[in-house]
């Protein structure tokens, strides 16, 4: 078994090379970082039906990953009929910052009024401050969480904004699951 050292490698590296780690061999060793490397690396490999062995590993972690019959595509291949939502922002439009927040406060609230919702919302930039302590819509997400729609907040930009930590809604995600949810979604919608 070949261990594969990822720490200090930053998003989407430490998923990208145990993707391609996994292509060639059906068992890898990784020590990672805590937090989302951990997380994102971990949630990928379960997601292709990989067996995933976590233990400590000092101030990271080591993580076991044995190949399962997926492992070499993605779970759905074919593009599906989900749809995405992408939130780049913490305010929808490009008028007055105040109007703008307003605006994607009532959309999200909105959406629990709908009967079609999204497959998942993906959160990237200045819109991952709506998943996190201090948003007005943290209820609204976590309702529409609780009726099957994926809340996902992009690890990197948590990062960047200094706000891992204070994630309330969903969970992290990174670069490379969200590329991909968005080339296999049936339709991707951007605010």
């Amino acid at each position: 078994m070949t261990t594969i050292d990822c720490r200090n490698l930053a998003c989407p590296a430490p998923v990208i090379t145990v993707k391609k780690a996994l292509e060639e061999q059906a068992e890898v060793r990784v020590l990672l970082d805590d937090g989302a490397p951990r997380e994102n690396v971990a949630r990928f490999a379960k997601n292709r039906g990989c067996q995933v062995c976590e233990e400590r590993d000092g101030n990271g972690w080591a993580l076991t990953i044995s190949a399962g019959e997926q492992t070499a595509q993605p779970a759905a291949v074919a593009v599906s009929r989900e749809r995405v939502v992408l939130i780049a922002s913490d305010r929808l439009g490009d008028g007055p910052e105040e109007l703008g927040r307003l605006l994607m406060k009532n959309f999200i609230h909105t959406l629990l009024e709908t009967s079609d919702l999204p497959a998942r919302m993906l959160f990237l930039n200045s819109g991952v401050f709506l998943t996190t302590e201090g948003s007005d819509v943290l209820e609204a997400l976590e309702k529409l969480g609780g009726m099957g729609v994926e809340i996902l907040s992009c690890g990197l930009c948590l990062d960047f904004f200094k706000l891992k930590d204070k994630l309330k809604a969903g969970g992290t995600t990174n670069m490379l699951m969200i590329a991909e949810s968005l080339l296999l979604s049936g339709q991707v919608i951007r605010l």
